[in-house]
């Protein structure tokens, strides 16, 4: 059986990535899922102020919370899952996760933001496809643009 890591920040486009993999799934493909999940490391003021297991404890708290409305999708399909949340730089951890869990493959949502933009600003989707070495599939979030100009052509027919 497949095993499948989807990147979950809570976000929709990262909702999109557990929808297709849930499509795939239904659609016959045998695997599993690990829902996962990376938050970022506390600062080192941070870490010289506070108790490093709490703010630990804390982080992986938050990042279970971002993935609850993940579970529940995966969960109405019926599919098999599990999930890990990881802290550190996102886009490493990723492929670290991936590659300790036996994934075959990543399933990771983007903004489909512009070239400028995405060049600025980077792109965790982006560095996970240069790191990873297996597949890895990006599902674009449909920008509003896009949508509302779909959605004119509709209205002009």
């Amino acid at each position: 059986m497949l095993r499948i890591m989807i990147a979950v920040d809570g976000s929709e486009p990262s909702l999109d990535a557990v929808r297709h993999g849930i499509q795939l799934v239904r659609q016959g493909l045998h695997a599993s899922l690990v829902l996962a999940h990376v938050q970022q490391e506390a600062s080192l003021f941070e870490l010289a102020t506070q108790d490093p297991d709490l703010i630990a404890g804390a982080s992986v708290d938050a990042g279970r919370h971002l993935m609850e409305p993940a579970v529940a999708l995966v969960e109405a399909a019926g599919a098999s899952y599990e999930t890990e949340v990881g802290l550190g730089e996102p886009a490493a951890t990723l492929v670290d996760m991936a590659e300790r869990n036996g994934c075959d493959m990543i399933i990771i949502g983007a903004l489909g933001q512009g070239n400028v933009r995405r060049t600025l600003m980077g792109s965790v989707s982006r560095e996970v496809v240069h790191l990873s070495p297996v597949p890895v599939t990006i599902v674009k979030h449909p920008d509003p643009e896009d949508v509302a100009d779909a959605q004119d052509v509709v209205d002009e027919e």
